[in-house]
Protein backbone atom coordinates (compact mmCIF):
# COMPACT_ATOMS: atom_id res chain seq x y z
CA UNK A 1 0.00 0.00 0.00
CA UNK A 2 1.02 3.13 -0.35
CA UNK A 3 2.65 5.46 2.55
CA UNK A 4 0.05 8.58 2.81
CA UNK A 5 1.63 11.77 3.14
CA UNK A 6 0.98 15.31 3.61
CA UNK A 7 3.20 18.84 2.77
CA UNK A 8 2.58 22.11 4.90
CA UNK A 9 3.74 24.85 3.30
CA UNK A 10 3.46 23.15 -0.38
CA UNK A 11 3.24 26.54 -2.19
CA UNK A 12 6.99 27.97 -0.87
CA UNK A 13 10.30 26.62 -2.67
CA UNK A 14 11.09 24.19 -0.91
CA UNK A 15 7.23 22.59 -0.34
CA UNK A 16 6.63 22.64 -4.07
CA UNK A 17 10.09 21.07 -4.54
CA UNK A 18 8.84 18.15 -1.98
CA UNK A 19 5.69 17.84 -3.79
CA UNK A 20 7.32 17.39 -7.11
CA UNK A 21 9.83 14.67 -6.05
CA UNK A 22 6.83 12.74 -3.69
CA UNK A 23 5.15 13.02 -6.86
CA UNK A 24 6.97 10.97 -8.39
CA UNK A 25 7.82 8.68 -5.61
CA UNK A 26 7.01 4.68 -5.86
CA UNK A 27 6.01 4.63 -2.30
CA UNK A 28 4.26 8.18 -1.49
CA UNK A 29 1.35 9.22 -2.17
CA UNK A 30 0.46 12.77 -1.66
CA UNK A 31 -2.54 13.32 0.49
CA UNK A 32 -2.73 16.93 1.53
CA UNK A 33 -1.03 19.96 0.23
CA UNK A 34 -1.51 23.11 2.46
CA UNK A 35 -1.03 26.84 2.09
CA UNK A 36 -3.24 29.28 3.84
CA UNK A 37 -2.32 31.68 0.99
CA UNK A 38 -3.29 29.84 -1.26
CA UNK A 39 -6.22 27.83 -0.26
CA UNK A 40 -9.01 26.31 -2.49
CA UNK A 41 -6.58 27.31 -5.06
CA UNK A 42 -5.68 24.08 -7.68
CA UNK A 43 -1.71 23.48 -7.52
CA UNK A 44 -1.48 23.62 -11.53
CA UNK A 45 -3.13 27.41 -11.08
CA UNK A 46 -0.13 28.19 -8.81
CA UNK A 47 2.63 26.47 -10.42
CA UNK A 48 1.68 25.94 -14.21
CA UNK A 49 4.27 23.24 -14.39
CA UNK A 50 2.03 21.04 -12.82
CA UNK A 51 -0.82 21.71 -15.60
CA UNK A 52 -2.28 18.18 -16.55
CA UNK A 53 -0.10 16.39 -13.99
CA UNK A 54 -1.87 17.13 -11.12
CA UNK A 55 -5.55 17.81 -9.59
CA UNK A 56 -4.04 18.83 -5.67
CA UNK A 57 -5.73 21.75 -4.75
CA UNK A 58 -3.96 23.67 -1.46
CA UNK A 59 -5.94 23.31 1.73
CA UNK A 60 -4.86 25.30 4.93
CA UNK A 61 -2.76 24.19 7.58
CA UNK A 62 -5.60 22.75 10.06
CA UNK A 63 -6.62 20.38 7.03
CA UNK A 64 -7.88 17.54 9.09
CA UNK A 65 -6.36 14.94 6.54
CA UNK A 66 -3.20 15.81 7.87
CA UNK A 67 -3.58 13.71 10.93
CA UNK A 68 -4.62 10.75 9.03
CA UNK A 69 -1.16 10.64 7.17
CA UNK A 70 1.50 8.09 7.64
CA UNK A 71 3.80 11.38 7.37
CA UNK A 72 4.02 14.80 6.95
CA UNK A 73 6.51 17.32 5.57
CA UNK A 74 6.66 20.48 7.18
CA UNK A 75 7.91 23.48 4.91
CA UNK A 76 7.46 26.19 6.85
CA UNK A 77 9.27 28.88 8.40
CA UNK A 78 10.79 29.14 12.43
CA UNK A 79 8.62 28.74 15.35
CA UNK A 80 5.60 27.49 12.62
CA UNK A 81 6.89 23.43 13.29
CA UNK A 82 6.89 24.40 16.86
CA UNK A 83 3.17 24.77 16.61
CA UNK A 84 2.41 21.56 14.28
CA UNK A 85 4.64 19.25 15.39
CA UNK A 86 3.52 17.89 18.89
CA UNK A 87 0.00 17.89 17.84
CA UNK A 88 0.94 15.51 14.57
CA UNK A 89 3.34 13.21 16.59
CA UNK A 90 0.16 13.12 19.34
CA UNK A 91 -1.89 12.15 16.05
CA UNK A 92 0.86 9.08 15.25
CA UNK A 93 2.22 10.89 11.80
CA UNK A 94 5.91 10.63 11.52
CA UNK A 95 6.98 14.32 10.80
CA UNK A 96 9.76 15.48 8.56
CA UNK A 97 11.09 19.09 9.51
CA UNK A 98 12.25 21.08 6.84
CA UNK A 99 12.69 24.31 9.56
CA UNK A 100 15.07 25.02 11.93
CA UNK A 101 12.89 24.18 14.68
CA UNK A 102 14.12 20.99 16.42
CA UNK A 103 17.95 21.19 14.81
CA UNK A 104 19.47 21.93 17.97
CA UNK A 105 19.78 20.25 20.29
CA UNK A 106 20.16 22.73 23.29
CA UNK A 107 16.85 24.86 23.44
CA UNK A 108 19.06 27.49 25.03
CA UNK A 109 21.41 27.82 21.76
CA UNK A 110 17.96 28.11 19.92
CA UNK A 111 15.89 30.73 22.02
CA UNK A 112 19.65 32.84 21.84
CA UNK A 113 19.81 32.77 17.92
CA UNK A 114 16.35 32.69 17.22
CA UNK A 115 15.16 35.09 19.82
CA UNK A 116 11.98 32.82 20.50
CA UNK A 117 11.10 30.43 23.03
CA UNK A 118 11.40 26.50 22.41
CA UNK A 119 7.96 24.99 23.48
CA UNK A 120 8.75 21.59 23.62
CA UNK A 121 12.57 21.53 24.24
CA UNK A 122 11.19 17.81 25.40
CA UNK A 123 11.17 16.54 21.79
CA UNK A 124 14.85 17.35 21.23
CA UNK A 125 15.53 14.56 23.40
CA UNK A 126 14.34 11.97 20.87
CA UNK A 127 14.17 13.79 17.50
CA UNK A 128 16.27 12.40 14.94
CA UNK A 129 19.03 15.08 13.30
CA UNK A 130 18.42 14.44 9.50
CA UNK A 131 21.55 14.01 7.42
CA UNK A 132 21.68 10.26 6.17
CA UNK A 133 25.20 10.22 5.45
CA UNK A 134 26.52 11.98 8.83
CA UNK A 135 23.71 10.54 11.55
CA UNK A 136 22.90 7.01 9.39
CA UNK A 137 22.83 5.02 12.55
CA UNK A 138 20.28 7.68 14.37
CA UNK A 139 18.03 7.29 11.54
CA UNK A 140 18.12 3.52 11.22
CA UNK A 141 16.99 3.76 15.31
CA UNK A 142 13.98 5.94 13.93
CA UNK A 143 13.52 3.21 11.68
CA UNK A 144 13.31 0.81 14.56
CA UNK A 145 11.22 3.02 16.10
CA UNK A 146 8.30 3.31 13.09
CA UNK A 147 7.89 0.16 12.88
CA UNK A 148 7.42 -0.55 16.16
CA UNK A 149 4.72 1.53 16.05
CA UNK A 150 6.00 4.35 17.48
CA UNK A 151 6.05 8.08 15.22
CA UNK A 152 9.14 9.43 14.55
CA UNK A 153 10.38 13.45 14.76
CA UNK A 154 13.21 13.88 11.78
CA UNK A 155 14.80 17.30 12.04
CA UNK A 156 16.16 18.17 8.64
CA UNK A 157 19.55 19.18 8.27
CA UNK A 158 19.71 23.35 6.81
CA UNK A 159 20.86 23.82 3.21
CA UNK A 160 24.30 25.39 4.32
CA UNK A 161 24.93 22.76 6.89
CA UNK A 162 24.56 20.58 4.36
CA UNK A 163 26.90 21.41 2.26
CA UNK A 164 29.29 22.87 4.41
CA UNK A 165 29.41 19.72 6.68
CA UNK A 166 29.41 16.89 3.85
CA UNK A 167 32.31 18.85 2.90
CA UNK A 168 34.17 19.31 6.49
CA UNK A 169 32.56 15.90 8.16
CA UNK A 170 35.12 13.50 6.77
CA UNK A 171 38.27 15.48 7.88
CA UNK A 172 37.08 16.63 11.16
CA UNK A 173 36.08 13.01 12.51
CA UNK A 174 38.97 11.70 11.35
CA UNK A 175 41.48 13.63 13.29
CA UNK A 176 43.11 16.06 10.39
CA UNK A 177 41.74 19.73 12.01
CA UNK A 178 44.27 21.46 14.01
CA UNK A 179 42.47 21.17 17.88
CA UNK A 180 42.42 25.29 17.62
CA UNK A 181 41.81 28.52 15.05
CA UNK A 182 39.15 28.99 13.14
CA UNK A 183 37.91 26.75 10.83
CA UNK A 184 36.32 29.37 7.91
CA UNK A 185 33.12 28.98 5.77
CA UNK A 186 32.29 30.72 2.85
CA UNK A 187 29.51 29.74 0.97
CA UNK A 188 26.93 31.30 -1.61
CA UNK A 189 23.61 30.20 -2.51
CA UNK A 190 21.32 30.84 -4.82
CA UNK A 191 17.56 33.14 -4.46
CA UNK A 192 15.72 30.31 -3.74
CA UNK A 193 17.65 29.45 -0.69
CA UNK A 194 15.25 32.87 1.17
CA UNK A 195 12.36 31.25 0.64
CA UNK A 196 9.63 32.69 -1.79
CA UNK A 197 8.26 35.59 0.39
CA UNK A 198 10.14 38.69 -1.51
CA UNK A 199 12.24 41.45 0.21
CA UNK A 200 14.57 44.09 -0.92
CA UNK A 201 17.78 41.89 -1.50
CA UNK A 202 15.68 39.41 -3.04
CA UNK A 203 14.35 41.27 -5.31
CA UNK A 204 15.42 41.27 -9.18
CA UNK A 205 16.68 44.53 -9.79
CA UNK A 206 18.75 44.31 -6.40
CA UNK A 207 19.96 40.24 -6.79
CA UNK A 208 20.34 39.77 -10.37
CA UNK A 209 23.95 41.06 -11.51
CA UNK A 210 25.40 41.13 -8.25
CA UNK A 211 26.71 39.01 -5.07
CA UNK A 212 26.06 40.29 -1.96
CA UNK A 213 27.95 38.91 2.06
CA UNK A 214 25.16 38.81 4.66
CA UNK A 215 24.37 37.46 7.83
CA UNK A 216 28.10 38.02 8.48
CA UNK A 217 29.14 36.52 12.20
CA UNK A 218 25.42 36.37 12.93
CA UNK A 219 23.98 33.42 10.57
CA UNK A 220 21.40 31.44 12.08
CA UNK A 221 23.35 28.46 10.68
CA UNK A 222 26.18 28.88 12.35
CA UNK A 223 25.59 27.24 15.74
CA UNK A 224 24.15 24.34 13.39
CA UNK A 225 27.07 23.75 11.66
CA UNK A 226 29.54 24.02 14.63
CA UNK A 227 26.74 21.07 16.51
CA UNK A 228 27.06 18.79 13.31
CA UNK A 229 31.29 19.26 13.48
CA UNK A 230 31.51 19.45 17.30
CA UNK A 231 33.43 22.67 16.96
CA UNK A 232 31.48 25.06 19.17
CA UNK A 233 32.90 28.40 19.14
CA UNK A 234 34.95 27.92 15.87
CA UNK A 235 33.27 28.45 12.82
CA UNK A 236 33.85 31.55 11.36
CA UNK A 237 30.62 31.09 8.55
CA UNK A 238 29.92 34.04 6.24
CA UNK A 239 27.09 33.61 3.35
CA UNK A 240 26.99 35.50 -0.01
CA UNK A 241 23.67 35.59 -2.29
CA UNK A 242 24.36 35.32 -5.87
CA UNK A 243 22.01 35.78 -8.80
CA UNK A 244 20.83 32.05 -9.11
CA UNK A 245 17.84 30.54 -9.13
CA UNK A 246 19.22 27.15 -7.61
CA UNK A 247 22.71 26.18 -6.03
CA UNK A 248 24.81 26.43 -3.37
CA UNK A 249 28.67 25.92 -3.03
CA UNK A 250 30.55 26.07 0.48
CA UNK A 251 34.08 26.35 0.51
CA UNK A 252 35.70 24.95 4.06
CA UNK A 253 39.36 26.11 5.19
CA UNK A 254 40.53 23.99 7.79
CA UNK A 255 43.93 24.27 9.91
CA UNK A 256 45.52 20.90 9.72
CA UNK A 257 46.91 19.01 12.42
CA UNK A 258 50.34 18.23 12.44
CA UNK A 259 49.72 14.53 11.61
CA UNK A 260 47.75 15.18 8.45
CA UNK A 261 50.18 17.54 7.02
CA UNK A 262 52.01 15.01 5.95
CA UNK A 263 48.68 13.31 3.54
CA UNK A 264 48.52 14.44 -0.10
CA UNK A 265 45.43 15.73 -1.44
CA UNK A 266 45.13 12.03 -3.37
CA UNK A 267 45.66 10.27 0.06
CA UNK A 268 42.59 12.64 1.62
CA UNK A 269 40.67 11.88 -1.22
CA UNK A 270 40.40 7.92 -1.30
CA UNK A 271 40.27 8.39 2.60
CA UNK A 272 36.69 10.34 1.95
CA UNK A 273 35.83 8.03 -0.62
CA UNK A 274 36.03 5.23 1.96
CA UNK A 275 33.83 7.28 4.55
CA UNK A 276 31.60 8.07 2.27
CA UNK A 277 31.18 4.20 0.84
CA UNK A 278 27.43 3.01 0.49
CA UNK A 279 25.88 6.61 -0.13
CA UNK A 280 25.23 7.14 -3.05
CA UNK A 281 24.40 11.23 -3.03
CA UNK A 282 27.94 12.27 -2.13
CA UNK A 283 30.24 12.45 -4.73
CA UNK A 284 34.16 13.04 -3.91
CA UNK A 285 35.59 14.14 -7.23
CA UNK A 286 39.57 13.28 -8.51
CA UNK A 287 42.00 15.18 -6.92
CA UNK A 288 42.42 18.42 -8.81
CA UNK A 289 38.77 18.93 -9.73
CA UNK A 290 36.35 21.25 -7.74
CA UNK A 291 32.73 20.68 -7.83
CA UNK A 292 30.29 23.18 -9.42
CA UNK A 293 26.79 24.63 -8.88
CA UNK A 294 25.94 23.80 -12.02
CA UNK A 295 26.47 19.90 -12.18
CA UNK A 296 24.15 18.70 -9.18
CA UNK A 297 21.18 21.36 -9.96
CA UNK A 298 18.10 19.46 -9.99
CA UNK A 299 19.64 16.54 -8.32
CA UNK A 300 19.88 15.46 -4.93
CA UNK A 301 23.73 14.97 -4.96
CA UNK A 302 26.27 16.75 -2.96
CA UNK A 303 29.79 17.09 -4.98
CA UNK A 304 32.99 17.48 -2.77
CA UNK A 305 36.59 18.64 -4.02
CA UNK A 306 40.07 18.95 -1.86
CA UNK A 307 42.98 21.28 -1.72
CA UNK A 308 45.49 21.55 0.14
CA UNK A 309 47.98 24.55 0.86
CA UNK A 310 51.05 22.99 2.20
CA UNK A 311 52.47 26.25 2.82
CA UNK A 312 49.84 27.37 5.15
CA UNK A 313 48.64 24.37 6.33
CA UNK A 314 44.96 23.71 5.53
CA UNK A 315 42.52 21.64 4.18
CA UNK A 316 40.31 23.59 1.42
CA UNK A 317 37.49 21.64 1.15
CA UNK A 318 34.34 22.46 -1.08
CA UNK A 319 30.45 20.85 -1.11
CA UNK A 320 28.05 21.87 -3.80
CA UNK A 321 24.27 20.79 -3.89
CA UNK A 322 20.91 21.92 -4.94
CA UNK A 323 20.09 24.15 -2.30
CA UNK A 324 16.18 23.32 -2.64
CA UNK A 325 17.01 19.45 -3.73
CA UNK A 326 19.39 18.07 -1.32
CA UNK A 327 19.32 21.21 0.87
CA UNK A 328 15.89 20.59 1.51
CA UNK A 329 13.11 19.14 0.03
CA UNK A 330 15.19 16.05 -1.08
CA UNK A 331 17.05 15.80 1.72
CA UNK A 332 13.72 15.34 4.01
CA UNK A 333 12.55 12.81 1.16
CA UNK A 334 16.05 10.93 1.90
CA UNK A 335 15.29 10.74 5.18
CA UNK A 336 11.63 9.36 5.25
CA UNK A 337 13.08 6.58 2.48
CA UNK A 338 15.13 5.60 5.28
CA UNK A 339 12.77 5.50 8.38
CA UNK A 340 10.11 3.74 6.13
CA UNK A 341 12.63 0.93 5.44
CA UNK A 342 13.17 1.96 1.77
CA UNK A 343 16.29 2.34 -0.19
CA UNK A 344 17.91 6.04 0.36
CA UNK A 345 17.60 6.52 -3.11
CA UNK A 346 14.36 5.66 -3.96
CA UNK A 347 12.39 7.88 -6.06
CA UNK A 348 15.30 10.75 -6.03
CA UNK A 349 17.00 12.42 -8.84
CA UNK A 350 20.80 10.91 -8.74
CA UNK A 351 21.40 13.01 -12.06
CA UNK A 352 21.78 16.23 -12.15
CA UNK A 353 20.35 18.20 -15.17
CA UNK A 354 23.31 18.18 -17.54
CA UNK A 355 22.45 21.77 -18.96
Amino acid sequence: MAIKVGVVGAAGYAGVELVRLLMAHPAFEVAAITSNADAGMRLADVYPSFAGVSDLVFSRHDDEVLASCDAVFLAVPHTAALAAVPQLLASGVSVFDLSADYRLADPAVYEAWYGVEHTSPELLTTRVFGLPELFWDDLCAAQASHAAGDPVLVACAGCYPTATSLAAAPAVRMGWAAQTGAVVVDAISGVTGAGKSANARTHFCHADENLEAYGVCTHRHTPEIEQILELPDRVVFTPHLAPLRRGLLSTVTMPLADDARTLTVEEMVEQYRTFYAGHPFVRVLDAGAMPQTASVAGGNACQVGLAVNQRAGVLVAVGAIDNLCKGAAGQAVQCANVVFGLDEACGLPGVALPV
